[in-house]
């Protein structure tokens, strides 16, 4: 069952990050093979300017292996790999990056600095993360959130989502993104918390007059496809037109990102948002073109 479709990035992402070309990126952990592909393709289509951060000599000789010219980047030498978080978080915080990239670091090792108030980094809304997945050059993204960073969201931290989520979408070209508020079920049922809370969720976004239209609770299905919602009779302006799955829980979000990835070859582009400098959290597993997609999403996501 597993595709060997090969992954792409999508022209969508790439032609909105070209409107901010040339961002400075503190890449975080850097001298690993597969994040200085990406790194050196994300300069190739003028994306980013990098700042490296990490072991100098193995840095170089990734570049070198790579046949890339790094002479002109500046490297901040830091061999011992946690304490490059700090590097990046404080650059960040001095405006001297405006996206944080992570190399071959934990994700709870860089999210930890980031997150530290020392630092200032922290937006208006809560941090959320952003899987946008395409399957083609040209294909509609289907937005997940959250699937990576909050793991058991309640309404309040919901509605942070949301909002982070609305605001991405219009980066991206979406002016009033449709949203299905994602359950097991399109009922509101006692037995299935997370079907109350979709409808709690729906009903806040229409009172504070959201730029979407909200809706749940709705199950994956009748949520992507519009014969699905017909056949169950669901009428409304999400149902089977979607373009954003709120998802209840990081089990929920991660799973169906790593199906579309492994069964699709989708590219997923993800970045954590509604900070004040966006963050590419990708896995150590992802391949070039997602971590790639990734920096380009972080560009967009930029004020």
């Amino acid at each position: 069952m597993l595709s060997n479709k090969e992954i792409v990035v999508p022209n969508n992402l790439l032609n909105a990050a070209y409107k901010k070309k040339g961002v400075k990126a503190g890449i975080v952990n850097a001298g690993k093979p597969l994040p200085m592909i990406s790194v050196q393709d994300a300069v190739n289509e003028s994306l980013i300017e990098p700042i490296f951060i990490g072991n100098e000599k193995e840095i170089l000789k990734c570049a070198e292996d790579l046949k890339w010219d790094i002479s002109k980047y500046e490297i901040i030498h830091e061999p011992v790999e946690n304490n490059t978080a700090a590097i990046a978080a404080k650059l960040a915080s001095e405006e001297k990056i405006k996206i944080i990239v992570k190399g071959h670091i934990h994700t709870d090792v860089l999210m930890k600095e980031v997150l530290k108030r020392e630092y200032n980094l922290l937006g208006k809304t809560r941090l959320s993360h952003i899987w946008h997945m395409t399957l083609d050059k040209a294909d509609k993204p289907l937005i997940i959130t959250d699937g990576a960073l909050n793991v058991l969201p309640n309404v309040k931290t919901k509605m942070h989502i949301l909002k982070n989520v609305i605001n991405f979408s219009n980066r991206i070209g979406i002016e009033k993104p449709k949203v299905a508020v994602l359950s097991a079920t399109e009922e509101v049922l006692d037995s299935v918390p997370s079907s109350q809370e979709a409808e709690e969720i729906t009903k806040l976004a229409k009172k504070e007059n959201l730029k979407a239209d909200v809706f749940g609770p709705l199950a994956f299905d009748n949520s992507i496809s519009k014969k699905s919602a017909a056949i169950k009779g669901i009428k409304n302006d999400v149902a089977g037109l979607a373009d954003v799955l709120l998802v209840p829980s990081v089990e929920t979000g991660n799973g169906l990102v790593k199906m579309l990835i492994y069964f699709c070859g989708a590219c997923a582009a993800g970045v954590v948002v509604g900070g004040k400098v966006p963050v590419v959290i990708t896995s150590r597993s992802d391949e070039a073109q997602a971590r790639l997609a990734s920096i380009a999403a972080a560009v967009v996501a930029l004020d």
